[in-house]
C-alpha cells in the first residue's frame, strides 16, 4: 500500500480534509470508511490500511474538522467523555453531507463499484448516507444512531451487514431486534457477536472483545469482496 495522504474537498462552509489510502494493487473499488466518536483515530487509520491491503482505494473524510481542537486522548481516562463532547458539537446534518461528498468525489475518481463502512457513529451516519445516495454496499458496526433512523430504511437499497454485540450496554438487545425488524428485506444481513459490548472491534481496553473483533473482520471482507470485487 501507497503511503496514505490527505486531500481536501470544498464544501459550503469550507474545506473537509479526507484521508485517502491508496492500495498497491487496485481493483477498482473504493470504500469510504466512517469513524467513531474519537475521530479519524489510530485504530480507524488502521482499518483504512487493513482495506486498503485488500485492494480497495479507502477514503476517510474528518468529520470533526469545523471543531478547531479536536484531537482525543486515545489512551487518556476521558477517552469517551471528548469523544462524545465532540461528537454532540458536530451537526449531524454536515457529517452526512461531508460522507456524501466524499462518496461522490471517490465515485468520480473510480469506474468501480464504492462501499461505505462505518463504526458506531460512523455506523449511523454512513446508513444515513446510503439513504442519499446509491452505493454498492453497506456495513454498520453497532451504528448507534439507528434506532433514530429508521424512518429511511425503505431509502437505503443497498446489500447491508449490520454487527452487534449481545452485550451492547449503549444500545439494548431489544433495540437492536426493533431495528432488525426495520431492516428485515432480502440483502441485509445482521450478525451477533456472543458476549461483545459496544465498540468491541476498537482495541482499546475498555471495550475490546478479541474473540468478536476477529470473527467481525473476516464476514465484512468476505461481504465487501462479493459486492465490490463480485
Amino acid at each position: 500500500m501507497s503511503t496514505p495522504d490527505v486531500i481536501t474537498l470544498p464544501r459550503p462552509d469550507g474545506d473537509l480534509p479526507v484521508h485517502r489510502f491508496r492500495p498497491t494493487e487496485p481493483s477498482g473499488a473504493g470504500i469510504v470508511l466512517v469513524q467513531e466518536i474519537f475521530g479519524v483515530s489510530s485504530y480507524v487509520r488502521d482499518r483504512a490500511r487493513d482495506l486498503a491491503e485488500q485492494g480497495y482505494e479507502v477514503h476517510v473524510p474528518e468529520l470533526y474538522w469545523r471543531i478547531p481542537d479536536h484531537e482525543v486522548d486515545e489512551g487518556g481516562e476521558g477517552m469517551l467523555e471528548r469523544g462524545m463532547e465532540l461528537m454532540a458539537a458536530t451537526d449531524w446534518d454536515d457529517a452526512v453531507g461531508d460522507t456524501l461528498a466524499t462518496v461522490e468525489h471517490l465515485r468520480g475518481e473510480l469506474a468501480g463499484p464504492v462501499g461505505l463502512v462505518g463504526f458506531c457513529y460512523g455506523g449511523g451516519v454512513a446508513f444515513a448516507t446510503a439513504a442519499r445516495t446509491e452505493v454498492d454496499a453497506l456495513v454498520s458496526y453497532y451504528g448507534s444512531a439507528l434506532p433514530q433512523l429508521l424512518e429511511l430504511a425503505p431509502q437505503v437499497t443497498a446489500p447491508s451487514l449490520h454487527h452487534w454485540g449481545t452485550e451492547d450496554a449503549f444500545i439494548p438487545r431489544a433495540t437492536v431486534e426493533e431495528i432488525e425488524r426495520a431492516l428485515d428485506r432480502d440483502g441485509v444481513e445482521f450478525v451477533w457477536h456472543e458476549g461483545a459490548g459496544h465498540a468491541f472491534d476498537n482495541p482499546h481496553p475498555a471495550f475490546h472483545h478479541a474473540e468478536a473483533s476477529a470473527a467481525a473482520w473476516p464476514c465484512t471482507l468476505a461481504f465487501l469482496a462479493a459486492h465490490l470485487r463480485g
